[in-house]
């Protein structure tokens, strides 16, 4: 037991053999979700990881986010797409991103999905979560959270406990591979470092990842794929 307290009780996840992962736009999946892309891939560093992005394609961000997804899932085998459909007006091009998350789901079967949460308040993010949820609706799927200026931070539903460094690991990934975004008033280490910080108390550890699921199946018996530690 350390300063902090004890950590929470929480369920083991079992291996993780393919990951899918669904942004808005570059960088929205290492800003939700680095510290997880960062266990996972240590804990299963042969796993196949699916990426989908809806905008920047053709523009040096799409160079950014293959760097970027690169180093967040070290040893992992990485599929990238990005489109090109036009940032902010992902609404009004709803039949293109609806085609192309189904077009994705049709071609990968993962273990767990990451995506935009479906209360985000950026219409692009939002959008994405509700296809997101209508193609995998057999699969878990955690929606991670964006700070940003609209304020829309909620009350999450699962934490992600980040272990030592990883949370300083993740803010200085995000520095070195986004240089496009660096001039924005809020893309800096302390905005990273501060959300980990405040999710990590809810959970009683020093950084944490939070995640919104709306539906989770559980087995209680021996065969079960997590337990409880």
């Amino acid at each position: 037991m350390d300063a902090l307290g004890k950590a929470m009780r929480g369920l083991r996840c079992a291996p993780v053999r393919q990951l899918a992962l669904l942004g808005a736009h570059c960088d929205d999946i290492a800003i939700g979700a680095g510290g997880a892309l960062l266990q996972i891939s240590a804990a299963n560093p042969a796993m196949v990881v699916h990426a989908l992005v809806l905008t920047g394609g053709g523009t040096a961000r799409e160079a950014e986010e293959l760097a970027a997804l690169t180093a967040f899932c070290p040893d992992a085998k990485l599929e990238l797409t990005v489109l090109d459909l036009p940032d902010g007006r992902v609404p009004a091009r709803w039949e293109k991103a609806k085609q192309a998350v189904e077009e994705f789901r049709c071609r990968v079967d993962p273990d767990v999905v990451f995506a935009p949460h479906k209360d985000d308040a950026h219409q692009d993010h939002r959008t994405l979560a509700e296809l997101t949820y209508t193609a995998f609706r057999d699969h878990l799927v955690f929606g991670y959270e964006i700070v940003k200026w609209d304020g829309d931070l909620a009350q999450p539903s699962c934490y992600l406990p980040l272990a030592d460094g990883v949370a300083e690991r993740k803010a200085g990934l995000l520095h070195e591979h986004y240089p496009s975004q660096q001039g924005r008033d809020w893309f800096d280490r302390e905005t990273f470092l501060g959300i980990a910080r405040l999710r990590g108390v809810q959970c009683r550890v020093q950084h944490a990842e939070a995640y919104f699921v709306d539906k989770v199946v559980l087995e209680f018996d021996e065969e079960a794929a997590c337990g409880f530690c």
